[in-house]
């Protein structure tokens, strides 16, 4: 979470501040003025090419349609075609930034109890609350953002069901939503250490939907770890609701809890790169620092004869983040070796989408779980 800082504007020649927010870490814009609908797309889009925020007056709904407006405006820009994958990345991460940044300058004002004092505006106040607790005095805070708030608090509402876990994972705002369903079922499918094992860690919990889904293969008991405090209230949250309280510990810990397990269990980010916002942490690992972490203390932390399980995309590989060879080098130098791999390929949309950016690499993806023992 970041610490809200301030933002000023002039308005009918007297100056104004009021608190910033921004859950993407973004800094308040140095240059704002207010808009109402007598604005259109055009010259918005290019005050926000130039750096100027628009605080909007007008009607909610107009805002919307608005950010709409110059979302179309950004998306027509050409696409150079990319000279490789890694090249396709970068140009990707560059665009996503740029996109955000102007996206970003069209700002709404929320009053002191999260209500937003526009015609139309809908009623945000529970979606801020569960982010940033009891409200206090008047913000501003990018429209864009609000939206994202608004629907990870309609994701938390509603849930994402999930079979293998005994029913729906709720996920909170700013903790990744398990809509991967592939790394899911292979957690769910893989073969159990034999006899059944009688404790689990599963490191990196995030939502929790990992250490309930090896609840209910039947480990007995499933320590899981996180070191995001809303990631730790999210899993606690999740697991209360799928009645698992008794079975699953869920701990502050980077990386392993003490002591042994003859399971241990990680679903690392996939791409080792640096996240630009807290939001991406779940996707991006700047320089692989969680997967380095989890297969050098692996082998601290397996009874004899354990498993450790990693859960891993080769889409790093194919953007050329990261070589298999470097994989397989970091799991020989753990002293660890592999006993088996369960491969599974993607089912979510951006796969097929033959207009995504890195649908070279997307279209080939495969999910695998790694079975890990130390190497006798």
């Amino acid at each position: 979470m970041n610490t809200p800082s301030t933002v000023g504007w002039t308005e009918s020649g007297q100056p104004h501040a009021a608190l910033w927010r921004s859950e993407n870490g973004h800094p308040p814009p140095a240059r704002v003025q207010t808009a109402d609908d007598r604005m259109n797309a055009d010259t918005a889009y290019r005050l926000a090419c130039e750096g100027t925020a628009l605080l909007w007056r007008g009607d909610f709904q107009n805002a919307r349609q608005l950010l709409q407006a110059l979302a179309r405006r950004i998306d027509r820009r050409p696409r150079k075609p990319a000279a490789s994958p890694l090249d396709a990345f970068n140009r990707h991460r560059l665009a996503q930034a740029q996109r955000a940044r102007i996206l970003g300058m069209l700002l709404v004002p929320l009053d002191a109890d999260y209500g937003i004092p526009l015609r139309r505006a809908p009623d945000v106040r529970q979606a801020c609350a569960e982010v940033w607790g009891a409200g206090g005095e008047p913000s501003v805070i990018s429209l864009r953002e609000l939206q994202g708030l608004i629907g990870a608090h309609e994701w938390r509402k509603k849930g994402v069901p999930v079979p293998a876990a005994g029913g729906r994972i709720h996920p909170h705002h700013g903790v990744f939503s398990p809509v991967r369903g592939e790394y899911l079922d292979l957690v769910a499918r893989a073969p159990l250490p034999s006899p059944a094992p009688a404790l689990a860690f599963d490191i990196g919990t995030g939502t929790g939907v990992l250490a309930a889904v090896l609840a209910r293969r039947g480990v007995a008991r499933v320590v899981a770890t996180d070191v995001d405090p809303r990631a730790l209230a999210c899993a606690r949250d999740n697991v209360a609701r799928l009645g698992l309280a008794r079975r699953i510990d869920v701990v502050e810990a980077d990386l392993f809890p003490p002591g042994r397990a003859p399971l241990v269990v990680c679903n690392p980010p996939w791409l080792p790169a640096r996240p630009s916002s807290p939001l991406e942490h779940a996707v991006y690992d700047a320089d692989g620092r969680m997967l380095a972490g989890f297969l050098g203390g692996l082998a601290a932390h397996l009874e004899p004869g354990g498993e450790g399980w990693l859960v891993l995309s080769d889409l790093a590989e194919r953007l050329e983040l990261r070589t298999r060879q470097s994989l397989l080098d970091a799991i020989e130098a753990a002293g660890l070796e592999v006993v088996a791999r369960l491969d599974a390929r993607p089912t979510h949309r951006k796969a097929a989408d033959a207009d995504d950016p890195l649908h070279q690499a997307r279209g080939g993806e495969i999910t695998s779980l790694w079975r890990l023992t130390v190497r006798r």
